[in-house]
Formats: C-alpha cells, structure tokens, sequence
C-alpha cells in the first residue's frame, strides 16, 4: 500500500470511529430531549404559525425513539459491518429532518445537530468496504 492509500485510508477510518462516536452522542442527547418533551411540554418555546404542528409529546416520543437506534447503530458502527454504515446514513438522515422541523424552537441547537449529522453522513458513505477491512 502506498503513503497515499495509508493516508486516505486512515482518514477514512478515523472519520467512521468519529462518526460512530456522534452517533452515540447525539443519540443520548436525543433521548435526553425525547425524555424532557415527554416529560413537560413547558420547557421548551412555542411559535405561533409554526408551518408543522406537532404535538411535543408526539416530537418528544420521535427524538426517544430515534435517540435510542441512533445509540445502538453507534455501537454496531464499531464492528466495522456494511449493514452499520447504512442504517448510519439513514438515521443520520432522519436525525437531520427531524431537528430541521424543530429549527423554529431551539435554531442555534438544531443547526449545530444537522452539521453534525451531515459529517456522519459524509464520513460512513466516503469510506470503503476495503478501507474498513483493516479496521
């Protein structure tokens, strides 16, 4: 393997290990708000002529549930499976929207979460099946 392949190959590896690692993150914090919506829907702000009407409980019970597979898909990530990138991608996709349709209560939060949620996207679908083998 040249310099070059060990380089990319080490990034890549670091972005998955990084990736898994805000998957965990984000899930607990995910079920943290899922918790605290659930719990008291006065905690957190309301709009008026907010375009989606949720319920908070409704969204509380969105962001456990997504919270908890997020946590799990985190951990499965580690073991370097194919089928651990994938479900990845698509809970960080679902991530991303759900904290989209909650931008007009915590803006600042929910951007930083989307952000995150975009890396771990680009990280597991930029690494290969051959890169994670050594893994």
């Amino acid at each position: 393997m040249s310099r070059r392949e060990a380089q990319t190959s080490g990034w890549a590896i670091a972005g998955v290990i990084m990736a898994a690692s805000l998957m965990i993150l984000l899930g607990f914090w995910g079920i943290i708000v899922g918790i605290a919506a659930i719990g008291s829907d006065e905690i957190f702000l309301t709009t008026l002529d907010y375009t989606y009407e949720i319920d908070l409980t409704a969204w509380g019970w969105i962001h456990l549930i997504l919270g908890v597979i997020s946590v799990l898909a985190g951990f499965a990530l580690f073991s370097g499976a194919t089928w651990a990138r994938v479900v990845g991608i698509i809970l960080a996709v679902l991530v991303a929207i759900n904290y989209f349709l909650f931008l007009p209560l915590y803006p600042l939060w929910s951007i930083i979460v989307i952000a995150l949620s975009v890396f771990v996207i680009w990280s597991l679908a930029s690494v290969s099946r051959r890169e994670l083998a050594g893994y």
